[in-house]
């Protein structure tokens, strides 16, 4: 499978991320393009450059906004303000108003996914911090247009190289202090330490924020921590995403991409609540709200309770770093009063690439599984399949077989 790793020897930001993905192969013109689908108001404009830290040649990436969001930058302890928060007086966005942007784009559902499952846990953080419930959280830094170019951005870039883990080294956050919109914090920002718990963090090189909230929910979201280039990721390329800073340190981020043919040690649990006095419909949003928020599995299954009375036994698998906030939603949105959290010894998985394919109705992406480096099953891609039935008035099962077929044919 595809795998990257984040070297974060100078920290991690969204805008290093989106510089470092450009230099590994995303087309800028895609990255633009699958952007304007978000059909955000254009009162900013995306500003792609080279840029030489201490010698090393990198892509920076900065959203440039109108001069009325400047903030003042007239603190003479304040030595460096990442752009998001340089954000003054812009509307602020809730994770429901962030959630109806991405929703009502045309983007496809995997970016979709990966990015409300970051902001998910900006949410949770940001609420954690503020002791408030995640959805009454209102962003302000986060939800500027920027970061959500940034967020939005990191998920196309991710699902433009088909990058199906995500690794991380130790993070340097940096030191100091950083003005947010509550006044002068301490870095790491609350949000930031709260993002990065149960990841290796350090801070050398810069009293600066090296490490911001959009980065780190990026690794809570995505990453699994790794102190080297695991043994069996086999590098292929580098890039190198640029910080707006000039340091001691090279200010990069440096992304490896290659091919990882091994194992992930992940610690999975299991989620379970019987439910007997649930209006059924409430099930497709539940759904819907838990795979956002990284459940890797969710289902139900009949079940009869005391009484004999008909129900339902939700199950939910999902890791570590999703635990505490599909727990959180499970009781925000069903009936249950108690869950069962089991854990799972261990899962094992095929491993997956995706693998595009021309049928005479269009381009059709196959997820290929593989075991013991054998193909063991070929299933073309539900959305593409639909959206090629609907455009060619066909059955859709048409269009799948003739992927199936040809994707088969092509891989022997």
């Amino acid at each position: 499978m595809n795998a990257i790793y984040l070297d974060c020897a100078a920290g991690i930001s969204g805008n290093m991320f989106l510089g470092a993905c450009l230099q590994l192969g995303v087309p800028e013109k895609y990255l633009r393009g699958e952007l304007d689908k978000l059909n955000l108001p254009r009162d900013f404009e995306i500003e792609i450059s080279n840029a030489s830290k201490n010698g090393i040649g990198a892509v920076y990436f900065d959203v440039k906004l109108p001069k009325t969001y400047e903030s003042e930058l007239d603190r003479p302890n304040i030595r460096h303000l990442h752009r998001h928060e340089r954000i003054k007086n812009h509307s602020h966005r809730t994770f429901g108003d962030i959630k109806k942007i991405i929703e009502a784009s045309d983007l496809n559902e995997a970016v979709k996914t990966r990015a409300l499952t970051i902001f998910a846990v900006i949410a949770a953080a940001e609420g954690k911090v503020h002791q408030r419930s995640a959805e009454d959280v209102t962003f302000h830094e986060i939800g500027a247009v920027d970061s959500i170019i940034d967020i939005v951005g990191c998920a196309i870039c991710l699902d433009y190289l088909d990058v199906e883990k995500v690794f991380v080294s130790r993070i340097n956050t940096g030191s100091g202090f950083v003005k947010c919109a509550h006044g002068l914090m301490a870095i790491p920002a609350p949000a930031t330490a709260e993002l990065l718990q149960g990841f290796k963090t350090y801070h050398f090189g810069a009293e600066n924020e090296l490490t911001t909230p959009t980065g780190a929910a990026i690794i809570k979201a995505l990453a699994e921590y790794s102190a080297d280039l695991p043994e069996d990721f086999s590098s292929e390329k580098i890039g190198y995403g640029a910080g707006t800073l000039d340091l001691d340190i090279p200010n990069v981020l440096r992304i490896y991409l290659g091919e990882f043919g091994g194992q992930a040690e992940k610690h999975l649990v299991k989620l379970e609540a019987n439910i007997d006095d649930m209006n059924p419909q409430i099930y497709g949003w539940l759904y819907e709200r838990l795979f956002t928020a990284g459940a890797l599995d969710v289902w139900t299954t009949p079940v009869y309770m005391k009484k004999n009375r008909p129900a339902q036994m939700l199950s939910v698998l999902v890791d570590k770093e999703h635990k505490e906030l599909c727990i959180k939603i499970i009781f925000e949105e069903t009936t249950t009063i108690g869950l069962r959290v089991i854990d799972i010894a261990r899962r094992v998985e095929a491993v997956r690439k995706m693998a595009k394919v021309e049928t005479r109705f269009g381009e059709v992406q196959c997820k290929v599984s593989a075991y013991d480096g054998k193909i063991v099953s070929i299933t073309p891609e539900y959305e593409d399949c639909r959206r090629l039935a609907e455009q060619n008035s066909v059955p859709l099962k048409a269009v799948w077989q003739d992927a199936l077929t040809k994707q088969e044919a092509r891989l022997g």
